[in-house]
C-alpha cells in the first residue's frame, strides 16, 4: 500500500483580532494568487490547513470527496463547490482512487464574494460545466499578463459568483440524479436545433427509458423535450428572418424542417405571426440585414 501523502499547512498565526481581519478585508482587491483547473491527485490526497489561509479558497470538485464539516468527515458528490473564508479551517481529501478539482486562491473585497449564503459547506452545482469553463478562463487570463487583466478577472469572478449564488440557494437533494446530463442535452438542443432530435435518440443518449426521460425532462425544465426542440428551432428561425435574406423555404430547411408548410404552422403557433409577417415587422424596426 502506498503511503498516504498529506498536504498540511499549519500557519501558526498569532492571535488575529477582528479589527485586523477587517483591515485586511478593506485593503484587499480582486487579486488571484493562484488558480488551477483539472488538478488531478491519487487516492492518498489530503488537504489540511488547520488555521486556514489568509485569503479566500474556492474549490469545485470533479470527483466525489470527503470534507470536514461541523467537525466530522462527510462525503459530497462530484460537481460540488465550496468557499472557504479567510482564516477558516480547511480539510478535504479523496474518497476513491482518484481526486480531481478546480481551485482558486484569491483576495477580494467584493460583496458578491462575502455574501455567498453558503460558506465552508459544499453545495451542488446545477451547471458545473459553466463554472469549470470560467475557471479555465481565469487560469488563462491569470497566466498571461495584459493591460486589462484586472478588469477582466473581476468580470469573470462576478460571472462565477452569480452562478454560485443561484446554486447555493437550491434545496439540497432537489436536483434530479440525471440533472447534469439533462442540462448538457438541453445545451446541445439549443446549440444545434436543426438536428433530427427525437425522443428515442434523446433517451438513448441519457441511457433512460423513453417514458422516464420525458418525465424527468419536463419536471426539470417545465417543458417537454420535443416542445423545447420546437422552441429552439423557432428561436433560430427568428434570428435568420431578422438578419439574413434567405428565403422562407431555405430558413425552414436550415432550422431542421423538411416541410415548409409545417414550419410556417409551427412558427405562427409559437410567435402569433407568419414568418413573412415577422420578417416585415423586423425590417421596419431594423432595416439592415445580411445578404
Amino acid at each position: 500500500m502506498p503511503k498516504a501523502v498529506s498536504y498540511i499547512f499549519p500557519l501558526h498565526l498569532p492571535h488575529i483580532s477582528q479589527a485586523a481581519i477587517k483591515l485586511f478585508m478593506e485593503a484587499s482587491m480582486n487579486h488571484i494568487r493562484y488558480v488551477e483547473y483539472n488538478a488531478v491527485h491519487d487516492g492518498s490526497f489530503i488537504f489540511d490547513v488547520p488555521e486556514g489561509h489568509d485569503c479566500w479558497l474556492l474549490v469545485l470538485t470533479h470527483t466525489p470527496a470527503l470534507f470536514r464539516v461541523d467537525g466530522s468527515l462527510q462525503e459530497y458528490p462530484a460537481k460540488s463547490a465550496i468557499l472557504f473564508p479567510p482564516f477558516s479551517p480547511i480539510y478535504y481529501c479523496a474518497c476513491g482512487d482518484r481526486y480531481e478539482n478546480d481551485w482558486l486562491r484569491f483576495d477580494s473585497d467584493e460583496k458578491y464574494v462575502s455574501s455567498l449564503p453558503v460558506q465552508g459547506i459544499p453545495f451542488s452545482l446545477p451547471d458545473a460545466d459553466y463554472c469549470h469553463n470560467l475557471f479555465q478562463l481565469l487560469t488563462w487570463k491569470n497566466a498571461f499578463p495584459g493591460a486589462h487583466n484586472e478588469r477582466i478577472t473581476g468580470q469573470l469572478l462576478q460571472l462565477l459568483f452569480s452562478e454560485l449564488q443561484e446554486a447555493s440557494l437550491k434545496i439540497p437533494g432537489s436536483l434530479s440524479s440525471h440533472y447534469h446530463e439533462l442540462v448538457n442535452l438541453r445545451k446541445s438542443i439549443y446549440n444545434s436545433p436543426q438536428l433530427p432530435w427525437s425522443v428515442p435518440d434523446m433517451a438513448r443518449q441519457l441511457h433512460l427509458s423513453e417514458g422516464y426521460m420525458q418525465v424527468v425532462y419536463k419536471n426539470t425544465f417545465g417543458i417537454s423535450c420535443m416542445d423545447d426542440c420546437i422552441n429552439a428551432r423557432i428561436r433560430l428561425a427568428k434570428d435568420q428572418l431578422r438578419y439574413t435574406g434567405k428565403t422562407i423555404a431555405a430558413i425552414s430547411e436550415f432550422c431542421g424542417y423538411h416541410n415548409v408548410e409545417h414550419f410556417c404552422r409551427q412558427f405562427k403557433r409559437i410567435t402569433g405571426e407568419s414568418p413573412r409577417s415577422f420578417r416585415a415587422s423586423a425590417e421596419k424596426r431594423s432595416p439592415d440585414r445580411l445578404p
